[in-house]
């Protein structure tokens, strides 16, 4: 055939099998892919017209890789480094940027380095401190809160909780009870400014208190509705009061399955009387300080982030009012919170981040 000539490809069963694996591979750049294509052709015994018109690329791209893979093979269709200014941070300039943030204190008494003082304190710009920072995942302004129950019996009563989510008794309803202390009946100095374009809305900082009050409520884990009752004040009464609501408001034949913390109202002697004489009421406590146990306080969440942190009350008798049309309106389209992970996985949890931490002095 007339034009220039060309070399001819001839692949070994181990070239072929990773040329085929590089064109087929999601993980591969579309540039390696493509590259691998043009030879596996190529070695077909196609020249290179045809070969740029079934990829559709130019013919000078064809010719270009098969040259490459002819000189230096399966090599030839990796991207080489491309040249760039020369590193100017060391190795043990990033150690030291590293071993300051994680192992020193600033010298101006700050409880944290900032990437203006690291700088300061290493020779290195700003923007070279923050790019290390970004590279090695270290945000020294940011800081988490933690907290391990010192409950002795934190195993038994995580297996506890957990198994009535995940396997609850037949014949019965599994509620997850709590109080919302604290509302307060906040009434802004001004109205709020409703949203505009690139404007979030807004209100003001200031505020005049109304007064508090404490919701008590049982979320149903299997339908998500929700038997509330808000009270003034929050003590054994308020508390035997709502249990004699549950009793008024679920299906006496079922067995009641209440998952709490271990506030001291929930054990006063008035209580303990009144359940002894109620035998389908079956309590279960979740650890100390293990709150985040009782699916209740999601939805404590949910009513905290749709309702209370924006709305504005003029009294008491309005925040309550406010609250119960709320649960009316969440009862009418209730939403279930499902419960996905085992005890098993929450106490692996838990032994994983105690082994973390085993050496920091707690």
């Amino acid at each position: 055939m007339a034009g220039r000539p060309r070399g001819l490809v001839e692949l070994t069963d181990d070239e072929r099998a990773c040329l085929t694996r590089w064109a087929r591979r999601g993980k591969s750049s579309q540039a390696l892919a493509l590259r691998s294509k043009i030879v596996l052709l190529c070695a077909d015994g196609l020249v290179n017209t045809h070969v740029a018109q079934r990829l559709g690329v130019s013919r000078d791209m064809v010719g270009k890789w098969r040259s490459r893979f002819l000189a230096r093979r399966l090599e030839g269709l990796v991207d080489e480094p491309r040249p760039g200014a020369p590193r100017r941070i060391s190795d043990d300039q990033v150690e030291e940027v590293i071993v300051r943030t994680l192992e020193q204190q600033p010298a101006n008494q700050d409880s944290h380095w900032s990437t203006r003082s690291m700088a300061n304190a290493t020779g290195l710009s700003q923007t070279a401190v923050s790019r290390i920072w970004r590279a090695f995942g270290l945000k020294p302004h940011l800081v988490d809160t933690w907290k391990l129950s010192a409950d002795p019996l934190f195993v038994e009563k995580v297996r506890d909780v957990v198994g009535l989510y995940l396997d609850p008794p037949v014949k019965a309803m599994v509620l997850c009870v709590d109080e919302k202390s604290q509302m307060q009946a906040l009434e802004r100095t001004r109205p709020m400014l409703p949203m505009m374009p690139t404007v979030p809305a807004r209100q003001t900082h200031d505020y005049v208190r109304h007064g508090v009050a404490s919701l008590f409520a049982a979320f149903d884990v299997a339908t998500g509705t929700v038997i509330g009752q808000v009270h003034r004040k929050h003590r054994h009464q308020e508390f035997l009061r709502f249990l004699k609501t549950i009793d008024a408001n679920t299906p006496a034949e079922l067995d009641l399955h209440l998952i709490l913390d271990n506030y001291a109202t929930h054990k006063t002697p008035a209580v303990q009387r009144w359940l002894a004489a109620h035998p389908r009421f079956h309590l279960h406590f979740t650890p100390t300080s293990a709150s985040w146990l009782n699916l209740v306080e999601r939805w404590f969440a949910e009513l905290t982030n749709r309702k209370l942190r924006r709305s504005s009350h003029r009294s008491l008798a309005e925040l309550e009012a406010d609250v119960r049309a709320w649960i009316d309106a969440w009862n009418a389209d209730p939403k279930p919170f499902v419960w996905t992970r085992t005890a098993d996985d929450i106490l692996n949890s838990v032994a994983t981040y105690c082994g973390r931490i085993n050496d920091s002095g707690h």
